[in-house]
């Protein structure tokens, strides 16, 4: 099954992109090589890039917040384990005080770094960071694996208390949802969403041997989903099949 996630509200549309950034940037932190070191370093400057919205770090605050006042409601609840509850209560608070206490706008200590700063001014130019262009640059770049990787897990320390809380936050919207199984009549789909509750997150499952992909579209009153498949011209074709799906609703 291919997932599909498709963000319903604005705020959990950066969260998504966080989120993605952070995946893309450890995998490439983890390795030795300088050419997955130099894409370590594009995709930290894109995390800073799209956590430079001012009102991001009051979000997640305030989002870590609610979710705490939600679950402690739950205490007593003897359908609710006791246990795995306090543990994720516990977490959503280390979130909010590791986060808290961060000054500033996530990356805002790399900013200081003039060397860094350099290599992000040129970094989004084809080929800018050429030996002749960026000669420290090149230099740090035949630093053994272990040193890079090092000043790597420094640099990216300061946006861990951001990645963290995105990802809980994205964890407890995705487990607030029970997947249904749908039908996409001639390859579309449609569904007014239930009133009195917003949903933030559409997830779409798919099986891949269907070879086929949605164009979704959607808002906090309905959603609507079109299913295409490439073809042989190299372009995507609306489906005319009944397709089935997993769909999951999530708020």
């Amino acid at each position: 099954m291919i997932l599909y996630e498709y963000p319903l509200h604005e705020r959990v549309r950066t969260y998504l992109r966080l989120e993605h950034l952070s995946l893309r940037l450890n995998q490439l932190a983890a390795r030795v090589d300088a050419l997955d070191h130099h894409f370590a370093l594009v995709t930290l400057f894109e995390v800073m890039d799209v956590a430079a919205r001012p009102d991001l770090k009051s979000d997640l605050l305030k989002d870590l917040d609610r979710q705490k006042h939600t679950l402690q409601a739950y205490r007593g609840n003897p359908a609710i384990a006791e246990t795995a509850l306090e543990n994720v209560i516990t977490e959503l608070e280390q979130c909010f005080e590791a986060l808290n206490t961060q000054p500033g706008k996530a990356g805002q200590a790399l900013t200081e770094n003039d060397w860094l700063m350099s290599i992000r001014s040129r970094i989004s130019i084809p080929g800018g960071t050429c030996e002749f262009d960026l000669p420290a640059y090149y230099a740090w770049q035949h630093l053994p694996g272990s040193v890079r990787q090092g000043e790597l897990t420094q640099w990216m320390a300061c946006l861990i208390p951001f990645t963290q809380a995105v990802d809980l936050l994205l964890k407890l919207l995705r487990d607030s949802g029970a997947p249904q199984k749908v039908m996409a009549n001639g390859g579309q789909f449609q569904q007014n969403l239930p009133p009195g509750r917003t949903f933030l997150l559409m997830r779409l499952a798919l099986d891949e041997h269907l070879a086929v992909s949605p164009e979704i579209s959607g808002n906090r009153l309905m959603v609507s989903i079109r299913l295409m498949r490439q073809g042989s011209d190299n372009r995507p074709h609306a489906v005319s099949d009944d397709v089935p799906f997993e769909l999951t609703l999530c708020a």
